[in-house]
């Protein structure tokens, strides 16, 4: 039988030599694509997030607060009007705009000798704490120093911990060896730990990063009116940066609104004594004088004193905003974004509700461009003072607006 050929050049092959080499090179070619994708698979594995360890030091600090440092009405941009003299004014007897307060401060190391400078992008926190963060799968330790005259301590939400380190005492049928960290006697420190597993992360139907808040819980109400209250951000694993920052955001602002009861703080009596004009004649239990110490505030500022360069962005940014409440009954609260909008709880909105203890989170792109007012929207709140201002520079510009801690 003839041989059939087929003409390749120069030579003649066989057909069916042909169609053996074309199945020898279809074997060869999946064998490499299937190596190819064992190798994609390694150096996927090899780049998946390594958990670590995230260690903050942080001490509770007695400081002297000033709520309305630039003394007048920066959202009016002119003097103090009647009603907010009566939270901002000091008197015979009226203790005024500053107190001493407690707050969480971060430190460079265990020593605690050296504060932590917050940066550009932190300035807005004013009266908040440090903000903690991780990632999915990360451990978190929080080693606290008492710098206090009482005990203190650290309570968080969200995240994973056990007796040893929830931070409040009560009768939980547990040992002495759980108690150390429910109340860190003045000058004594304590080391916290804390496992972020998968359901202190985010939802499924949050974005890449969710807030948690944490707080002292020795006495929790007076804890809180003295200030011991801060953020922390929990990251889904391959949604940060190594700072554990989501990396689909450009800028972060956290924001607390809360009705700052100072005469429920454990230092209402040194405050009438260094700051009332005449404090033997302050009686605590005077409605107006109780009603004067009632600081309407975001983040400890009232009347618009939180710095405006502190709460700048730029159009087309895509910005966070993590929200929270403390408080009472009183501290019903919803913040209002005037010019722009967010994203929040699966919605388009403008304005959102905060309750004592709840937490939301907004995404905002800026694409207004102006200086807009932020507020709470109730008409209380807002004659006392509960309102700051916000930039939206535009994307080209520069100057005090380039202070974020992530490169867009």
């Amino acid at each position: 039988m003839a041989m059939e050929q087929v003409h390749r050049g120069p030579l003649f092959w066989p057909r069916r030599i042909l169609v053996a080499l074309h199945a020898a090179m279809a074997a060869a070619l999946a064998t490499v694509v299937a190596l190819a994708g064992c190798t994609a698979m390694a150096t996927s594995a090899k780049g998946q997030y390594v958990p670590q360890t995230r260690t903050y030091y942080i001490g509770a600090d007695e400081v002297d607060w000033n709520y309305a440092p630039s003394g007048m009405n920066q959202v009016t941009g002119a003097a103090f009007d009647k009603t907010a003299a009566v939270f901002t004014q000091r008197g015979p007897r009226r203790i005024g705009a500053t107190y001493v307060k407690a707050l969480y401060r971060e430190y460079t190391d265990a020593s605690f000798t050296k504060l932590k400078p917050r940066s550009a992008a932190e300035r807005h926190l004013g009266m908040l704490g440090p903000v903690i963060r991780g990632v999915v799968g990360d451990t978190i330790k929080v080693v606290f120093k008492n710098n206090l005259d009482r005990p203190a301590s650290v309570h968080v939400h969200g995240v994973f911990y056990d007796k040893a380190s929830e931070g409040a005492p009560y009768d939980d049928g547990t040992g002495a060896a759980d108690h150390g960290d429910d109340a860190v006697p003045p000058g004594h420190s304590y080391i916290y730990s804390y496992k972020v597993p998968d359901r202190a992360g985010p939802g499924p139907m949050d974005g890449s990063s969710v807030m948690w808040m944490y707080h002292s819980h020795k006495d929790e109400v007076g804890d809180d009116y003295a200030g011991l209250v801060g953020p922390m951000v929990i990251t889904k694993t391959g949604a940060a940066r190594a700072d554990g920052t989501p990396n689909d955001v450009d800028r972060e602002f956290f924001v607390q609104f809360k009705v700052s009861n100072e005469n429920a703080s454990p230092y209402l009596k040194r405050n009438i004594d260094r700051f009332a004009g005449d404090p033997r004649s302050v009686a605590p239990a005077d409605e107006e004088f109780v009603e004067s110490n009632l600081m309407h505030s975001i983040n400890g500022y009232v009347y618009g004193n939180l710095p405006l360069d502190a709460l700048t962005m730029k159009k087309g940014e895509r910005v966070r905003w993590y929200l929270m409440g403390m408080g009472t009954e009183v501290d019903l609260h919803t913040p209002h974004w005037h010019g722009n909008t967010a994203t929040a709880l699966g919605m388009r909105t403008d304005v959102v509700s905060l309750l004592p203890a709840s937490m939301v989170v907004a995404d905002m792109v800026p694409d207004d461009v102006g200086t807009w007012l932020f507020h709470c929207h109730v008409n209380d709140h807002l004659t006392a003072g509960m309102s700051v201002r916000y930039r939206v520079a535009d994307a080209a510009s520069t100057g005090s607006s380039d202070h974020s801690d992530h490169t867009p």
